[in-house]
């Protein structure tokens, strides 16, 4: 059944078209809570943790099974690159290879507990330095060959590849390193300490040049390549513990308390802010020439200039959403993953 579509009033914005959310494209009964962590999305396929202990690689499209693949239970990483699917359960205590093409085990390599973070250069997996539990550990992607590990345990945040490396943060610094030998390339001392955001991530790389870091309970950081270090926005509310969206050439930030602020940039002005009188999941993504934003009870559709237009509320209590490209969404609920997607229409005379 198509969801219930109810318009909200328009405020001083002409559109030439309507944007509608239409019957579910196809869905996905995982038998366990769904969550933004659980699932990635790739050109041709979906691929998510399901029954506690399985892999399933779905077609996007349809959502039939290409794979089915064990791996463990409980994701603590999961990460696609380069034609591979790395796997980092709670248990067995191992990191695991697959082909993501057939879901073939290629390699595997034991870790001691609580070796979490995982991150894949174009030939190099990083794994480790959540919480400071364990050392940091570098492996070939091709055949888990090992590479190096540090002698001590190390924090860091989420790790993300950016400017040639992997960029890595704890407290008020952010470093940058050669994951196929450890070596660092830069640094930078940051004005307050990076938000808690664990396993979220806290950086997003938005260009060759400069990534923004969440710092604090209310600022956003952009670091430059350069090694300079710039204040972007320092919100007048608290900020919800993880690294911007950067969707449609807009900074998004999910507010502690409900909605999003949105923000240009290159200036960090506030560009508008989306309240809907309730938190709102992670996940924008760009619908037409507006966005599609979530709550855990509804989607809203935004203008080019953030106004809400459309709520189509949902039965099932959303935990995120993503973009699955081409106007099409997928959604996680509390036991389901599910393909929307919007359908445009001239207005009625």
């Amino acid at each position: 059944m198509p969801l219930e579509l109810i318009r909200l009033p328009q405020r001083g914005l002409a559109w030439s078209t309507e944007l509608m959310i239409r019957e579910t494209l196809w869905e996905r009964d995982l038998h366990q809570r769904g969550s933004a962590s659980s699932f990635l999305v790739t050109e041709d396929r979906v691929v998510v943790h399901e029954r506690h202990t399985r892999l399933v690689c779905l077609d996007r499209e349809d959502g039939s099974v290409r794979w089915d693949a064990p791996v463990g239970t409980w994701l603590r990483n999961l990460v696609i690159a380069h034609g591979r699917c790395l796997v980092l359960p709670q248990s067995p205590n191992q990191l695991s290879c697959l082909d993501l093409r057939t879901g073939a085990a290629l390699w595997h390599v034991e870790l001691p507990r609580f070796f979490g973070h995982v991150v894949a250069s174009t030939d190099t997996v990083l794994v480790g330095g959540w919480r400071g539990y364990t050392p940091l550990a570098a492996f070939d992607l091709r055949d888990g060959r090992p590479l190096w590990q540090t002698p001590l345990p190390e924090r860091t945040a989420l790790p993300v590849l950016w400017g040639g490396g992997v960029l890595m943060g704890h407290g008020p610094e952010a470093w940058l390193i050669d994951p196929r030998d450890g070596s660092e390339m830069a640094r930078w001392q940051l004005p307050e300490p990076l938000a808690d955001s664990e396993p979220r991530p806290v950086f997003t790389a938005v260009g060759p040049g400069h990534c923004l870091a969440r710092l604090g309970p209310r600022s956003l950081m952009r670091l430059q390549s350069s090694g300079a270090v710039d204040e972007l926005i320092r919100h007048d509310v608290d900020l919800v513990a993880e690294g911007a969206e950067f969707v449609g050439g807009v900074v998004w930030l999910r507010q502690s308390r409900a909605g999003y602020l949105a923000a240009d940039p290159n200036t960090g002005s506030t560009l508008w802010r989306v309240n809907v009188g309730q938190p709102l999941v992670s996940g924008v993504i760009r619908a037409d020439d507006g966005f599609v934003v979530a709550s855990e009870g509804a989607l809203f559709r935004l203008r080019p200039d953030g106004q809400i237009m459309e709520r189509s509320p949902h039965a099932q209590r959303i935990s995120a959403l993503r973009d699955l490209g081409a106007g099409e969404m997928i959604i996680t609920t509390r036991g389901t993953l599910k393909a929307l997607a919007l359908e445009s229409r001239q207005p009625s005379e």
